[in-house]
């Protein structure tokens, strides 16, 4: 694909407070993550982005390796910087290991920002999982090589985790925490997939239009004694994250449900969802059901992304 041609100069901050390298990569990553410089597009040369933003030729350069050093675009020497598709991350939703511990499994570092943990009052189901105990609410924005791949609220019983402090889940699995610090084991629970329409906080943390379409992992997990132990929901890019199913004949079971015959939306989620549970008898023909679970959520998000 031939280089997008630059624009008329374009005015940067030069009073020193942000470096001009700095500016520029954002304003070429601001590019392509709004989709304006989609993945196999490339970027202006190097020449003409000197010319379009005033810099020198190493300002130009510094930028273009910020950029690479992120996974955003691929340079080859004479040629123009090309943008890549965003690398794909991959979950299995059936089982009882963190985001956290899978990613580390592949060797991705999974970053982990706590945005706050408090007590608070949660909603009704939430509450009657607990049996109406005290609970704590911690939400955390996840991300690797600093762009954003998920938003987390879990809900935990007060008393059970009393001690817990923010600090230690910065950058850090919960789960470990739980393990190592509570002697609490997470077990066996129940997880639900949906694909839904992300609200104008959930666009925010993760850098997305506000009714862009997101995947929802909600689960509630017990400890190892059968207590309830956490309740999740996690909303991930879509474009950055796969969820994959195991299929056997005798393991896990994987259900695809609807609410409805008939699509519908409440209160920006959309009705149609996939449950994964806990090791079950299989039924018939078990990949048949996991491939009806893919082609559910690809039909989903075509028709989020069709709203946009």
């Amino acid at each position: 694909m031939a280089p997008a041609k630059a624009k008329a100069r374009t005015t940067l901050d030069r009073s020193g407070d942000v470096p001009l390298h700095a500016q520029l990569a954002a304003f070429l990553r601001a590019g392509i993550r709004d989709g304006r410089t989609p993945p196999g597009a490339a970027l202006p040369s190097e020449a003409a982005l000197c010319e379009q933003y005033g810099v020198a030729r190493s300002v130009v350069r510094q930028a273009l390796a910020a950029l690479a050093a992120d996974g955003l675009v691929q340079r080859d020497a004479g040629r123009p910087a090309v943008v890549l598709a965003p690398r794909q991350h991959r979950r299995l939703v059936q089982r009882s290991t963190g985001l956290y511990q899978q990613m580390a499994q592949t060797g991705v570092a999974l970053g982990t920002r706590v945005l706050s943990l408090e007590p608070a009052e949660a909603p009704a189901d939430v509450a009657a999982f607990f049996e109406g105990v005290p609970l704590l609410r911690l939400e955390r924005l996840r991300h690797v090589g600093g762009e954003p791949l998920a938003y987390v609220r879990t809900w935990l019983p007060a008393e059970r985790v009393a001690g817990l402090q923010a600090e230690q889940l910065t950058d850090a699995s919960l789960h470990g925490v739980l393990i190592h610090q509570f002697g609490l084991q997470p077990g066996a629970g129940r997880n639900q997939i949906r694909a839904v329409a992300a609200d104008r906080i959930q666009a925010r943390l993760l850098d997305i239009r506000a009714g862009g379409p997101l995947l929802m992992l909600e689960g509630q997990g017990n400890d190892q004694h059968g207590r309830p132990l956490e309740w999740f929901t996690t909303w991930h890019r879509p474009e950055q994250l796969v969820f994959d199913v195991d299929v056997s004949e005798g393991g896990e079971h994987v259900q695809t449900r609807l609410h409805d015959a008939r699509p519908t939306t409440t209160r920006g989620t959309t009705a149609a969802a996939a449950t994964t549970a806990a090791p079950a008898a299989s039924g018939p023909d078990p990949l048949a059901r996991a491939q009806a679970l893919v082609a559910e959520l690809s039909a989903e998000l075509e028709r989020l992304r069709g709203t946009r």
